[in-house]
């Protein structure tokens, strides 16, 4: 008997960032920045595009100078994607990327000066409906909690987002998200959890400088993909050291392996052994190549032999079950009367799923 796993998810409050509803029963969204030189207007157009054609529902943008933020209004008149302005301690940077269309603030208020400056960031953020991220980061935290917890701590984490959160509260300002960033990964799940059972807000996941792109891919899926699997978690961003698009591709697989979202193809491939009848890892990379593009949730089985691919392949949605020289192809569970050659898979399967996906 088949039993389905399903995740009670925190309850949270909803804000929306532009036309994307964060929190309470909002998709978990998944969201990048660019790394481009924000005053290199042209550049940063260009990645933006690019991550929203990735599947990037949030896109953040760093704004470190005034200069920057006039980049970012020319920026903001060419894109259609949401867009956070990322900002550090200048109240003027926050100030002008508000009028210049911010969909989203990511500033800490606490480090922004006085409680007049404060004010001012957060009334132009109440008059044009825009919400504030905080956004907490174990490598910049307070002097003074440093000295009193360490960085790896997550209690380091919390006091120090807890006393931006009591300064919007203060200010009766509720339009916001929260998040609590470690490099390390346990001290991160930790954090989450305080934070999760101490605000209403929409929490957003991520593991910040997490390494490269298979070392920062294994710290998020353990550390974003268990804090999702408690119920925590509204949006999230995976910080790679990596082409940002590879961030996005994490970031819905993650999701994907936890069956709270499906986009695109979720390839199921054996790992290769002396049994396989054709090369498996040729064919899947291929096939991941060409394929990147498809958008329509599906299940792909790539088994280079019969011990598990007859099994994989009837519960995909299209499979190959490798045999000598022709292999055995399945769609919807169906095994194909007509086997498939060897060297004819790949072009066969991209064939099949661009079908399928015109059809779903």
């Amino acid at each position: 008997m088949n039993q389905t796993i399903s995740i009670k998810r925190r309850k949270s409050k909803k804000i929306y960032i532009k036309n994307i509803p964060i929190g309470g029963d909002a998709p978990i969204s998944v969201q990048s920045m660019t790394n481009t030189c924000t005053t290199n207007v042209k550049a940063t157009i260009k990645q933006i595009n690019k991550l929203q054609q990735a599947g990037a529902e949030i896109i953040r943008v760093s704004v470190p100078t005034l200069e920057a933020a006039e980049a970012f209004k020319k920026i903001k008149q060419k894109v259609t994607a949401p867009i956070v302005a990322d900002i550090h301690f200048d109240y003027r940077i926050a100030l002008k990327s508000a009028e210049y269309g911010a969909d989203c603030l990511r500033i800490n208020p606490g480090n922004i000066g006085n409680l007049k400056r404060i004010q001012s960031v957060i009334h132009i953020a109440k008059e044009k409906k825009i919400p504030i991220r905080i956004g907490v980061n174990s490598g910049s935290l307070e002097k003074d909690i440093q000295e009193k917890y360490g960085i790896k701590n997550p209690h380091a984490l919390f006091e120090s987002a807890m006393r931006h959160v009591n300064i919007l509260e203060k200010l009766d300002f509720n339009n916001f998200k929260v998040s609590v960033k470690s490099s390390d990964v346990l001290t991160c799940i930790s954090a989450y959890q305080l934070l999760a059972s101490a605000i209403e807000q929409p929490l957003h996941l991520g593991i910040t400088e997490s390494g490269s792109l298979t070392n920062g891919t294994v710290k998020s899926a353990i550390g974003i993909g268990l804090l999702l699997f408690s119920g925590i978690g509204d949006t999230l961003r995976v910080s790679l050291a990596a082409d940002p698009v590879n961030e996005i591709k994490v970031g819905f697989h993650i999701l994907q392996a936890l069956n709270i979202r499906k986009r695109g193809i979720n390839f199921i491939a054996c790992p290769t052994c002396s049994r396989q009848e054709f090369d498996v890892i040729k064919v899947i990379n291929t096939l991941e190549s060409r394929l990147e593009d498809i958008t329509t949730p599906m299940d792909v089985s790539i088994i280079g032999c019969m011990v598990n691919g007859i099994g994989e392949a009837e519960k995909s949605d299209i499979g190959i079950s490798g045999y000598r020289n022709k292999s055995i192809l399945y769609e919807n569970g169906v095994r194909k009367k007509t086997k498939i050659k060897n060297s004819k898979i790949i072009d066969t399967i991209e064939k099949y799923v661009r079908k399928k996906s015109k059809n779903l």
